[in-house]
């Protein structure tokens, strides 16, 4: 069995629960576009050394890109902004670990994706641990307070779930297109494409409409750093492991991060775990485990 994509999932499973409380910290003085460039500006150098050290690694030119790989690079990019930007605004009405919840509807929505565009396939008993994982993130996300407060924050956390699904299946549509032998290159190759797309598409946007964004940028460039060094190696792990699985179970797996953001919320926010919260996290361990014993018999060899 091969687990390798097992590993990289996790690790961007963490890396981007950093990203995301730090892009939270930084919502209140960039407001949510502003944090949103942070993710792909900062991010975009770090994207280039993984990149570099691939192509070091594997004594290999530059792939070359195709119309197909442009297409499904654009869908990746395009969705990715809109989506992190709806996820900070969501953030803004409601905690962290339940802004992650609702983000964690994207697994059902990737695998129908993953079936429809890409032909992966969706076998019984990995819907039935999509179904689990996410009876899992139902319980820890119904609580008193994500009741309240009307229908906008679920919406927003809903809609971000839906363009970060159709951003999962745009870039391992993207790295496939590319056809290469190597899927460290193929998955550096397609993250310095799609951040340089999202860093030149925001910066353009922001010189146009919010100067004043970017100064203020400038002067938080420390923390913004971080989080781009962050934002970067998550999505190089999460490419990896698109690279080596489907987006499905990639993205199921990942609903991990919802007891990452579990840590987060408890030590760093102060947010207390319920017992509903506890009983879901058991839910959504079990959906994790069912996934990767089905999903690693039949996932791409690395090469």
């Amino acid at each position: 069995m091969n687990f390798l994509w097992v590993i990289f999932t996790l690790l961007g499973a963490a890396g981007q629960t950093a990203r995301n409380a730090m892009q939270r910290e930084l919502t209140p003085r960039l407001g949510a576009l502003g944090a949103t460039l942070v993710r792909f500006l900062f991010g975009f150098p770090f994207a280039l050394v993984f990149l570099a050290a691939a192509l070091a690694w594997t004594h290999a030119a530059l792939p070359a890109i195709t119309f197909g790989f442009a297409l499904w690079t654009l869908l990746g990019a395009a969705t990715q902004i809109g989506g992190t930007a709806l996820m900070l605004m969501t953030m803004e009405q409601r905690s962290f670990v339940v802004t992650v919840a609702y983000l964690k509807t994207e697994p059902v929505l990737v695998a129908l994706m993953g079936l429809l565009f890409l032909g992966d396939p969706l076998t019984l008993a990995m819907a039935l641990a999509i179904v689990v994982a996410m009876a899992g993130v139902a319980l820890i996300s119904v609580k008193p307070e994500a009741l309240t407060g009307g229908m906008r924050p679920a919406f927003l956390g809903l809609s971000s779930a839906a363009l970060f699904a159709a951003s999962a299946i745009g870039y391992r549509g993207a790295i496939l297109s590319l056809h290469q032998p190597s899927f460290v290159l193929a998955a550096s190759f397609s993250l310095a494409a799609g951040l340089t797309l999202q860093t030149l598409l925001l910066l353009a946007w922001l010189l146009l409409f919010k100067r004043g964004t970017l100064k203020a940028i400038t002067a938080l460039w420390r923390p913004s750093l971080a989080a781009g060094f962050a934002g970067a190696a998550a999505s190089e792990f999460w490419f990896l492991a698109f690279a080596l699985a489907t987006a499905a179970s990639v993205r199921t797996l990942a609903l991990v991060e919802v007891l990452f953001a579990q840590g987060v919320s408890r030590f760093i926010f102060r947010q207390r775990t319920t017992t509903r919260e506890a009983a879901g996290i058991v839910l959504l361990l079990a959906g994790a485990a069912l996934i990767v014993w089905t999903a690693s018999d039949s996932v791409a060899p690395p090469r």
